[in-house]
């Protein structure tokens, strides 16, 4: 996953109030800390871009309440307005003062804006009344609301479907659990805040103005999990590792999945798609990529180890035209050969020595369609290739020239998918017609075809021939895998059949090597990954999206998020699974969260809204707007309407009622140019809008007209930010730090307002500070998407970013670290 983890920075609405003259606190050696402020200008040990003089702290406790020096003198707290949830700040409060708990409500009130602050609530609603309430009762939690009279008004609203324990959901989401926070945190180590503008001092705690233009100071650096596999599009991309770990890849990522924990390990020194193979020791991996834009993303093999994951070897850098699109082991030396095909017009074979990184020889195949590559086992230096009318024998001579045998050749429209190997050397193909063919060699040298029969009904994709002479294919269309008896003549030992959910077989690998017990891990067509074997049924071990995946959606008040794809599955995730996948009977493109976290709606590419319940995926209800696809929905932040952006231009207005399962067409907002992205204003009133020009509008809701003055916006305080142009974005384009001609295709704010996300239509992820005004703003990147990234969003607790990869329905999810 990406790692992006750290707490906000806020502007004056949304300001920092901290105990006498503090604004930074950390952890050493056990013992919270800080600097007197007399003593230096700094506040932390390692100094920041000089921008202003830090203001530094006296005695500040752990945020949360945790032990002080000084047990329980003070609280970091988060002070919500009631009435408006986007004026919050963080307090540190002393809770030896000895002035009265009314008054110190009511001068907190004035940093909120509120006059006659009188009462503080929990978020579940609960009354706080003392000091010594906040320092026990309370003393985990640490987010607050101030009201001026007695109870939760209309902002905090309670779900009608959601048990009481979960609490009222929250309009504005930047709620965050402070202290779990902490214990996410690289080492504990301490913020400096910058000083904006001058201290408003109270008796017992410091307004702080908090400066946004210092230099991000987080990463998206370490891939935290991905989702489901590729299949639609690759061969022999499935394998066991001694430690029972699962290895296959998605998008530039391998990753290697251990069942028995729930965990992922991902080797992301890749920066385009990938093709790889397992060393015959099953401890190496052999990984290339295809050929990117520019030098840092050229087409190269890396050699890295599966134990450690660090890259062990790197070559091949300026030898391939498109990339990397076969690999392979040698199989009889140790494994100290390698070869790669080039996805180049002349699809050139090449052998590699790979510890020195020697190139041994290379050919022009002039394949067109070429599906594979190998070593025979029993022959470093005999090299088959196979694909659409072809089965080539290449034999590497000692000067490096290559012997050419065509075994099939055009006009033969055979298109061999897959080759295995007898103990004898014989070689097994498949073809796509579902026909198996066996070569042998006669005493001059020649290849003849020993036997052939019919398989399967149409095409077969895979191939394995396991230790004890048992040959597995799987077919692509009929989704049978099937067991033969080398040793006898090929007949059939039986026979299954994947359900029709998981997709056709696409590859397959023995559960234990060696171990002959008959269970074997099967991909699929549909990026499912399946388990079991021919004498019981198969289950699903990773699901994935088996096409286009565009619609992306985050959980209000959850770490959990949905997506929908071109496949017509629906489904929502955990950090770590997923929780649940539903079937519905349209293609998705957009998709949006109700702000009470119970509701999931959905935009169709035929126009259809299609609403399920979040909790248990059951369709709720399906609206039929218009014709076009819907590209963006989103909701308003009360509720009670939800936008529709679709591809003919215009915004469909509906009211929402029932916490999101009721739904009334309201107005339409006639437009001429096909939206991508629409945004609400905090108030409601107003919504952006981008086309797939890149013309962005502004309308007002009340009047159903569009904006034209831009000017008269520019404070307008936005409840999502999902545009890819504005003013507050301005930094992301014509950036001076990378080519001018990226084209943005996601953008989105974090729940607190202090970092901006952002993926391009050449895979580069990238986080900036929010917000992003200059052409020199600085960011941190990470790249292993080829193609664009369709949609990238923080999760509630800016913890996490979540992307999808569009056309490869790669789903990823990242930390957000402090660098």
């Amino acid at each position: 996953g990406l790692e992006l983890t750290w707490s906000f920075v806020v502007k004056c609405s949304r300001s920092r109030v901290d105990h006498k003259d503090a604004a930074s606190y950390g952890k050493k050696n056990g013992v919270w800390y800080g600097v007197p402020a007399s003593t230096s200008s700094q506040g932390w040990s390692k100094p920041p871009l000089s921008r202003k003089a830090s203001i530094v702290e006296t005695e500040a406790p752990p945020p949360g309440g945790g032990n002080s020096t000084k047990p329980s003198s003070g609280r970091v707290i988060r002070i919500i307005n009631n009435l408006d949830h986007s004026v919050q700040c963080r307090v540190l409060l002393n809770l030896r003062t000895s002035q009265p708990f009314e008054e110190v409500l009511e001068d907190l009130g004035q940093v909120l804006k509120m006059n006659g602050a009188k009462r503080m609530y929990t978020v579940n609603g609960q009354e706080v009344r003392s000091f010594s309430q906040l320092r026990n009762e309370f003393a985990d939690v640490d987010t607050f609301y101030l009201s001026s009279n007695y109870g939760l008004s209309s902002p905090v609203r309670r779900s009608r479907s959601r048990a009481a324990s979960h609490g009222p959901l929250v309009e504005d989401l930047t709620i965050r659990d402070v202290s779990r926070q902490r214990r996410a945190r690289s080492k504990s180590r301490g913020r400096v805040l910058y000083a904006d503008t001058d201290l408003v001092r109270g008796n017992d705690y410091t307004l702080v103005e908090v400066m946004k233009e210092e230099p991000v100071r987080v990463t998206i650096r370490g891939l935290r999990r991905t989702y489901g596999y590729r299949g639609t599009d690759s061969r022999r991309n499935l394998w066991v590792l001694p430690t029972g770990e699962l290895l296959y890849f998605v998008a530039g990522v391998a990753v290697l999945y251990d069942r028995d924990e729930e965990s992922q390990r991902h080797y992301t020194g890749h920066t385009e798609d990938i093709h790889m193979d397992l060393h015959p020791s099953r401890e190496m991996v052999a990984s290339g990529q295809r050929a990117g834009r520019n030098r840092k993303t050229q087409a190269h093999i890396r050699i890295w180890s599966t134990e450690t994951l660090l890259t062990l070897y790197v070559f091949g850098m300026g030898e391939f035209d498109l990339g990397v699109s076969a690999v392979a082991f040698s199989q009889l030396n140790g494994g100290s050969y390698v070869l790669a095909v080039d996805g180049g017009r002349e699809r050139i074979l090449s052998v590699w020595q790979w510890q020195w990184g020697h190139l041994l020889g290379k050919v022009a195949t002039l394949h067109d369609d070429l599906t594979g590559a190998s070593f025979h086992p029993l022959d470093d230096n005999l090299l088959i290739t196979h694909g659409k009318g072809h089965l080539t024998f290449w034999t590497r001579r000692k000067d490096g020239f290559f012997e050419r045998t065509d075994i099939i050749k055009p006009p033969s429209r055979t298109h061999v998918t897959s080759i295995q190997f007898e103990q004898d050397g014989d070689v097994v193909t498949a073809d796509g017609d579902g026909f198996i063919t066996i070569y042998s060699v006669d005493s001059d040298g020649a290849y003849f075809v020993r036997m052939e029969f019919e398989a399967h009904n149409k095409g077969i994709s895979s191939l394995v021939m396991l230790s004890e002479g048992t040959l597995l294919s799987g077919g692509e269309k009929d989704r049978k895998i099937v067991a033969w008896d080398s040793l006898q003549n090929y007949k059939k030992i039986t026979e299954t059949k994947l359900p029709e959910s998981a997709g056709g077989v696409r590859s397959i690998y023995p559960q234990r090597p060696g171990r002959n017990d008959g269970n074997i891990y099967v991909g699929t067509t549909r990026n499912n990954i399946m388990e079991g074997s021919l004498q019981r049924r198969f289950n699903q071990v990773v699901f994935g999206h088996g096409r286009q995946l565009w619609g992306l959606a985050v959980h209000p008040d959850d770490e959990l998020f949905a997506t929908a794809g071109h496949d017509k599955n629906i489904a929502l995730w955990n950090r770590q699974k997923l929780i649940w996948s539903t079937q519905i009977a349209y293609e998705c493109v957009s998709l949006s969260f109700h702000p009470f976290g119970v509701a999931l709606a959905a935009g169709s590419t035929e126009g259809h809204l299609v609403v399920l319940n979040a909790e248990s995926g059951a369709p709720a209800a399906t609206i039929r707007v218009c014709g076009s696809p819907l590209s963006c929905i989103g909701y308003n932040p009360a509720g009670d309407m939800i936008a529709i952006g679709s591809q003919n231009g215009s915004v469909y207005l509906f009211r929402v009622s029932r916490d999101g399962f009721s739904y009334k067409k309201s107005n339409k907002i006639r437009g001429t140019q096909a939206l991508n992205h629409l945004d609400w204003s905090t108030d409601g009133n107003y919504l952006q809008t981008v086309t797939a020009d890149y013309d962005l509008a502004f309308w007002d809701v009340k009047s159903m007209t569009a904006e034209k003055s831009p000017i008269s916006m520019k404070d307008v305080k936005w409840y999502t930010l999902n545009c890819t142009v504005g003013f507050l974005v301005a930094g992301i384009w014509n950036n001076r730090f990378y080519p001018t001609t990226s084209v943005i295709t996601t953008v989105n704010r974090s729940m607190a307002h202090d970092m901006l996300v952002c993926g391009d239509a050449d895979g580069y992820i990238r986080l900036f500070k929010y917000p992003c005004l200059s052409a020199k703003a600085e960011y941190n990147e990470d790249k292993v998407y080829s193609l664009q990234v369709a949609c990238a969003r923080f999760l509630f607790n800016d913890k996490y970013v979540v992307t999808v990869g569009g056309t490869d329905a790669a789903l990823m999810l990242w930390d957000v670290v402090e660098d």
